[in-house]
């Protein structure tokens, strides 16, 4: 079902600080992410959280957008995690907006090694 309710939403500042410190950072061309995995996280399902800074876009209209657009390619595509056990930040780092299809095949690349790293 592809549905994004809040139990798969990060937050608290003790999940949020715990994400920053433990887990591991990636990037590709437009999105910088960390996460981190569980291996005894059965049960607790996998909770994303994503951030446009400011600095980049001072327009809260054009933030609120890309958030959108990167909820909505997690939210399509998050079949391609396991379902339990993982903690994925999402932190949008280049000047331009990005379209729709770019931020879907971005996310989709970094679900991908989420997966491939939680199977080894």
């Amino acid at each position: 079902m592809n549905t994004l309710p809040k139990s798969e939403r990060l937050c608290g500042k003790v999940s949020v600080s715990a994400l920053m410190s433990k887990g591991r950072w990636g990037f590709t061309s437009g999105l910088k992410y960390c996460f981190l995995t569980q291996p005894d996280g059965e049960g607790i399902p996998n909770r994303m959280m994503v951030s446009v800074p400011k600095r980049l876009f001072k327009r809260a209209v054009r933030r609120n957008l890309l958030k959108r657009r990167i909820r909505e390619a997690y939210r399509t595509r998050k079949e391609l995690l396991p379902p339990y056990g993982a903690s994925v930040l999402f932190l949008y780092n280049t000047p331009e907006i990005l379209d729709f299809q770019t931020v879907t095949e971005q996310v989709e690349s970094i679900l991908r090694r989420i997966g491939n790293e939680r199977q080894q």
